[in-house]
């Protein structure tokens, strides 16, 4: 999932070697933070936040098809 989040913010950003994935894992969900260069957080998030929202749809749909029952949760910052 993490190779996801990372392929489909290096295409969204001007500066793709800012563009860092980190997971975190707890009993009850998959944590996942997204950091990218501070000029490139609007077109991660999107307008009205549709970008971002399009991604965590991707992700529950990737954890749905792994039938890990956990929840995801995108994190950007």
């Amino acid at each position: 999932m993490e190779d996801l989040v990372t392929y489909i913010a290096t295409s969204l950003v001007n500066d793709p070697s800012q563009v860092k994935v980190r997971r975190r894992v707890t009993n009850s969900a998959i944590i996942l933070e997204l950091k990218v260069a501070p000029e490139d957080i609007g077109r991660v998030i999107g307008k009205d936040g549709r970008v971002a929202n399009s991604i965590r749809a991707l992700l529950r749909v990737a954890e749905t098809g792994q039938k890990r029952g956990k929840r995801i949760i995108l994190e950007i910052s």
